[in-house]
C-alpha cells in the first residue's frame, strides 16, 4: 500500500545533506514541522516550515527537554489511517497527520568520547528523538521513519518513483532499522551507567555493534559474516589498512589474536606469528630483527599463510625477510617507506598500520544459539617477585625473568598448553590438546625439529599444574631444566619429589591460565 506523505516532522543533529531531500519534499507539496536548530536552517536553505511550538501551540521548556513530547505530535503519527474511530478522535482534536518522520539523535556517543563530566554525557541523552522514532516505526503501515542521512538517497528515490508516496516494504524496512537504531542508542547508555557504577554482570546484558563491513565470507566459505565494531567511536577499530586485498573473517580472527598477545609486551620488541589464532611463535629482544627472526624460526611450517604482529616499526630488512615467505598479514607499528615499498610488491599481502590501535581491554563473550558467557579478560601479569620455588635447586636471577616471560605466553596458547622457551624466545608450543601429555609432545616435537640445539636447559611453561608426573617426565628426558606451572593437584608433593630427583627446577604460580 503506497500512500502519499502530507507532512514530515523534521529534527536532526546532524544537518549534512539535508538540502536535497527538501528539494524533493517541496516539490511534492509536502510540509514540513521542525524546531531549534533544524528549523533555522531549513529556513537559512530557503526552504518553508512550520516551527514546532507554532505547531503544537506550546512553547518548549525545561531548557529544551520537552518540545515534541505533545499529544498533537505523538497523536499525528500514531494513529491508524484505516481506524474510523482515530480519524474521528484526530478530527475532533482537529490533528492533521504526520506521516514522514526525520530525525537523529544527540550526539551521546562523542559526548561520552570527549567528556568525563556526568552531567554534560546526561544531558545528551536524547528523549524526544528516539520517543518519535519509536511512534513511528510502531505505525510503519501510516508512517515513513528515517533515522540515518545515508538513507535520504533511498528515500527520495522512493519519493520520485511513487510520486510523492512511499510502500509498505520501504516503511517497513525503515522500521526495521529504527528499531535497530533506538535498541542501539539505549545499549550504550545503558553501558555508560553500567561502567560509571562499576557494574560488570548487569541483571540485563546488551551488547551493541555497528557493522563496519560485509566480509566476503566466514570461517568457510559456505558461512556468511560481518564485522562490527562495538565501541563509542563505533566507525573505526583503530586500525589502518595500508596495502592487500580485504581482510577476511579468519585475518580478523588471527588479527585480534596478535593484537591481544602484543598489548602484554610493552619495554622490548615483539614479534608474534599467529596461525588460526594461535601462536606458533613469540620473541622479544631489543632488537626488532633479532626478535622477528627467533619467533620466525620457532615454527615455519606452520607460519605459512599466517599473520606477524610486532609492537615497532618496520624497516627494510625484516621487510626483505617476510617477502621471502607466504603470509596473510603484517602488523606493525608504523612501516618505514622503503619497508612498505618492499611488502607492497606481494600483491594480496595485508599491510595493517597499528599505530592508533589502543587495547580497551573490554569484556570476553562466547555465544551459542540462544544463550551467551560473560567474562572479564585474562589480564593477570604473573611476576617473578609471586612465584615460589618448590625444589631444592633454585633459579638466577636471568632464570626468572625469562620463566615469568614464559608462563605468561602459556594463556595465550590455547588449553591445554605446554610452551618452551630459551633466549626469550618460543622453541616449540604445544596447545589444543585434551591431554596435557599430547600438548608436551607436541611442544618438544616442534622444538626438536626446528630448534634442537635450543632444547638443552629450556624453560617448559605449563598454564594449569600437572595431574601425573608422565608430561613431566617427557619434558626432563628432552632436556628442560626449569619448569613452572600453577601448582594445586593433589599429587603436587609427588611432582616435586620426581624434580628434584631429576635434578631440575620447578616454579608455582598460583594462577591457573586456561584458554579455551
Amino acid at each position: 500500500m503506497n500512500l502519499k506523505i502530507k507532512n514530515a516532522l523534521i529534527s536532526v543533529s546532524d544537518k549534512e545533506s539535508i538540502s536535497s531531500l527538501l528539494r524533493v519534499l517541496r516539490k511534492y507539496n509536502i510540509k514540513i514541522i521542525s524546531s531549534g536548530g533544524t528549523y533555522k536552517s531549513i529556513k537559512k536553505l530557503g526552504y518553508a516550515c512550520t516551527e514546532l511550538s507554532k505547531y503544537t501551540g506550546f512553547k518548549e521548556m525545561l531548557d529544551g527537554r520537552v518540545k515534541s513530547l505533545h499529544p498533537k505530535v505523538h497523536a499525528g503519527i500514531l494513529h491508524d489511517r484505516q481506524n474510523k474511530a482515530h480519524k474521528k478522535q484526530m478530527s475532533n482534536q482537529k490533528f492533521p497527520p504526520i506521516d514522514l518522520i526525520i530525525v537523529n539523535f544527540y550526539p551521546f556517543q562523542k559526548v561520552v568520547m570527549k567528556t568525563k563530566k556526568p552531567k554534560d554525557v546526561i544531558e545528551n541523552i536524547d528523549i524526544g528523538g528516539p520517543t518519535m522514532v519509536r511512534a513511528a516505526a510502531k505505525n510503519f503501515k501510516n508512517v515513513t521513519i528515517i533515522t540515518n542521512k545515508n538513507d535520504y538517497g533511498p528515500l527520495i528515490k522512493e519519493l520520485e518513483n511513487n510520486k510523492g508516496k512511499t510502500s509498505i516494504k520501504f516503511r517497513e524496512f525503515m522500521s526495521s532499522k529504527a528499531f535497530g537504531l533506538t535498541a542501539y542508542y539505549d545499549a550504550m547508555i545503558a553501558n555508560w551507567f553500567n561502567n560509571k557504577l562499576n557494574i560488570r554482570f548487569p541483571e540485563r546484558k546488551t551488547i551493541f555493534g555497528r557493522k563496519l563491513s560485509n566480509l566476503r565470507y566466514g570461517e568457510n566459505p559456505h558461512q556468511e559474516s560481518s564485522i562490527y565494531v562495538s565501541d563509542y567511536d563505533d566507525k573505526k577499530l583503530g586500525i589502518k589498512q595500508l596495502h592487500g586485498k580485504e581482510l577476511s573473517y579468519n585475518n580478523y580472527n588471527d588479527l585480534f589474536a596478535g593484537l591481544e598477545i602484543l598489548q602484554s609486551f610493552k619495554r622490548k620488541a615483539a614479534t608474534v606469528v599467529i596461525k588460526h589464532a594461535n601462536p606458533c611463535g613469540i620473541s622479544i629482544s631489543k632488537h626488532p630483527f633479532i626478535s622477528f627472526k627467533n619467533a620466525y624460526q620457532c615454527d615455519p611450517i606452520s607460519a605459512f599463510g599466517g599473520i606477524i604482529a610486532c609492537n615497532y616499526k618496520m624497516n627494510k630488512k625484516i621487510a626483505t625477510e617476510i617477502t621471502k615467505n607466504f603470509l596473510e598479514v603484517i602488523l606493525s607499528k608504523g612501516f618505514d617507506k622503503e619497508s612498505l615499498r618492499i611488502l607492497k610488491r606481494k600483491k594480496n599481502l595485508r599491510v595493517i598500520d597499528i599505530s592508533n590501535f589502543k587495547y580497551k581491554n573490554q569484556m570476553y563473550i562466547k555465544s551459542f544459539d540462544g544463550s551467551f558467557l560473560v567474562q572479564n579478560r585474562n589480564n593477570e601479569i604473573v611476576r617473578k617477585k609471586n612465584f615460589r620455588c618448590v625444589t631444592k635447586l633454585k633459579p638466577s636471577k636471568k632464570e626468572l625473568d625469562e620463566i615469568e616471560f614464559a608462563f605468561n605466553i602459556s594463556k595465550y596458547v590455547k588449553s591445554n598448553a605446554i610452551v618452551l622457551c630459551n633466549n626469550f624466545s618460543t622453541i616449540g608450543i604445544g596447545g589444543g590438546q585434551p591431554s596435557r601429555v599430547d600438548s608436551c609432545k607436541i611442544a618438544i616435537q616442534k622444538a626438536r625439529k626446528f630448534q634442537p640445539k635450543q632444547i638443552a636447559k629450556a624453560i617448559a611453561a605449563s598454564d594449569a599444574f600437572f595431574p601425573f608426573s608422565d608430561g613431566l617426565d617427557l619434558l626432563i628426558k628432552a632436556g628442560v631444566k626449569v619448569v613452572i606451572q600453577p601448582g594445586g593437584s593433589i599429587r603436587d608433593k609427588e611432582i616435586i619429589n620426581y624434580a628434584n630427583k631429576a635434578k631440575i627446577k620447578m616454579l608455582f604460580t598460583g594462577i591457573r591460565h586456561f584458554y579455551h
